[in-house]
């Protein structure tokens, strides 16, 4: 691999880790290792990537395994391995499977890439991102969950839909687990500076949350066979770029919290500034008392979820 960029590894090859490496690739941001256990499609895909780079001129590369050894000092360690839903499943009917996956995974990677920063994406986000805190051995704040990010992309367009303005002109937040527990910031949402409560009816704001806490479902309802893979993949690729170019910008991510909003001892989707050293800080957001007793309910979920794996 060229050594001028930074090496990241993505676990698992599918539509998720596969767009993740294109679009790593595309904004020059690493050199990119996709394994799977299927190690043909891992190295097919990467082929196909490396053909588009005399199209694209990209500089990085990407070459697919089966193996970890070829994964070995990573800066960051993607996890996208595991089951995808299926119509009429939640993120949480994933938590037995996909715990398993996790587990395999952190075996391989931990010993290959002991000092890389790990981003998860395998649903259930929050259970699977608590369960690596709780086996990896490492400082909590290098190990986040993708989720929220996504979230808040989701929340952004549905709020574009309902008033028409550009996303750029859109601040908006989701945090909490990602799922059926996520919290959309509906008090600190802003339209071209105006409150989001003050540009939308009672009705399209009851729409804006249905679409944003439905919106990776009824992907999944629409594609019948897979879950979405485009947005994901921006997303992770957003909170790559962070902490691999140590912006210190704000995400909604998976990180432990301790006290913060008064949750204690479980990672969930909050704003963080993130970094070269992964979570560099949690910010306290003035939340509604109906916001902050949804976080509360969230961090519960998952708390009781993370028993079921443990």
């Amino acid at each position: 691999m060229t050594g001028a960029y930074p090496k990241v590894t993505v676990v698992g090859a599918g539509n998720v880790g596969a767009t993740t490496a294109l679009l790593l690739l595309m904004k020059e941001l690493a050199n990119v290792v996709l394994i799977d256990v299927a190690e043909g499609l891992a190295r097919g895909k990467a082929l196909d990537l490396m053909h588009m780079r005399s199209n694209e001129r990209f500089g990085p590369v990407v070459c697919g395994t089966g193996s970890y050894e070829d994964t070995a000092d990573s800066d960051v360690v993607v996890v996208t391995a595991g089951v995808p839903r299926k119509p009429g499943m939640t993120r949480e009917d994933l938590v037995g499977i996909n715990s398993g996956i996790v587990r395999s995974v952190l075996e391989g990677a931990l010993d290959a890439s002991p000092d890389a920063l790990y981003l998860f994406v395998t649903n259930p986000l929050d259970v699977m991102t608590n369960l690596a805190v709780s086996l990896a051995g490492l400082p909590p704040g290098r190990l986040i969950g993708m989720g929220g990010v996504l979230d808040t992309a989701r929340f952004t367009y549905a709020i574009s839909e309902v008033t028409g303005a550009r996303p750029r002109d859109i601040e908006a937040l989701v945090i909490g687990a990602h799922g059926e527990a996520m919290v959309p910031l509906v008090s600190l949402a802003t339209v071209a500076g105006r409150p989001l409560l003050d540009v939308v009816s009672p009705e399209e704001l009851a729409w804006i949350r249905e679409a944003t806490v439905q919106g990776g479902a009824a992907v999944v309802k629409l594609l019948e066979t897979g879950s979405a893979f485009y947005a994901p993949a921006s997303s992770i690729v957003q909170m790559i770029e962070a902490l691999l170019h140590d912006t210190a910008t704000l995400h909604s991510s998976c990180a432990r919290l301790n006290g913060e909003y008064g949750i204690r001892d479980v990672s969930l989707c909050v704003p963080a500034v993130l970094g070269s050293g992964g979570v560099r800080e949690i910010i306290e957001l003035p939340l509604s008392q109906d916001e902050r007793e949804q976080l509360q309910r969230s961090a519960e979920s998952t708390k009781a979820q993370l028993e079921r794996v443990r």
